[in-house]
């Protein structure tokens, strides 16, 4: 009798009750799920308020044949917590007595419009397969990603088509035992908002933050100037 494949989605988000992290994993299992995988998803926040529930975490990981992390950019590096998470799943692998050929994945998005700027998390995550033993599958670079504000990608309209597109190449590659393709990597770069706007709506909100607090006049003071 065959066995399904097991996808495991680690959501490193702490934001509630939804998160974009959790928008762009949460899509990216039900296209695995369509492609024959028994899928779950495990909030690494959640996962750390007992030791059961990280045991729970744990038997998850070992039991998945594919590993998605999916997480906002935290100072151009992974939030706190998923690094501490990574870390007890790297030790508790040079433990384990695993041979089974695991694939991890990466999904990671900002507030900002560059997707560049996820970069070093992704060759960060890549270190992580490297070191506890997975098998590196590629990752996927999302700039601008507050705007979708954790709603689901169906409802995110026009926006997020390039981002639906990208998931959808990157399940049937995965699903087919290969690497997230360039162009699903391409067109999950590509930006949902352009910088101009992006810093037009950024100033604008500066201006009226500061005008609630009755300080719009002094935004260029510089008091620690000598």
């Amino acid at each position: 009798m065959s066995v399904s494949p097991r996808a495991l989605l680690l959501v490193g988000s702490a934001k509630k009750p939804r998160s974009t992290s959790e928008s762009l994993g949460s899509y990216l299992m039900a296209r695995m799920a369509e492609n024959g995988y028994e899928t779950e998803s495990v909030s690494v926040h959640r996962s750390h308020r007992t030791p059961q529930s990280l045991e729970f975490l744990l038997d998850a990981v070992d039991g998945c044949d594919l590993l998605v992390l999916a997480f906002p950019l935290y100072i151009d590096s992974l939030p706190a917590l998923l690094i501490r998470t990574l870390e007890v799943i790297a030790a508790h692998r040079t433990r384990a007595d695993n041979h089974r050929r695991q694939r991890l994945v990466a999904i990671v998005n900002n507030g900002f419009p560059e997707a560049a700027q996820n970069e070093i998390a992704l060759r960060i995550c890549r270190r992580f397969a490297t070191e506890a033993g997975f098998h590196w599958s590629g990752g996927l670079a999302l700039g601008g990603g507050e705007a979708i504000n954790g709603r689901p990608l169906t409802e995110a309209g026009k926006m997020a088509r390039n981002i639906v597109s990208a998931l959808d190449l990157t399940a049937a590659a995965l699903a087919a035992g290969e690497p997230i393709p360039d162009r699903a990597i391409r067109l999950m770069a590509r930006p949902i908002i352009w910088s101009r706007i992006y810093t037009w709506l950024g100033t604008r909100g500066w201006r009226r933050r500061a005008a609630k607090h009755g300080v719009e006049s002094r935004l260029h003071d510089r008091p620690y100037q000598s």
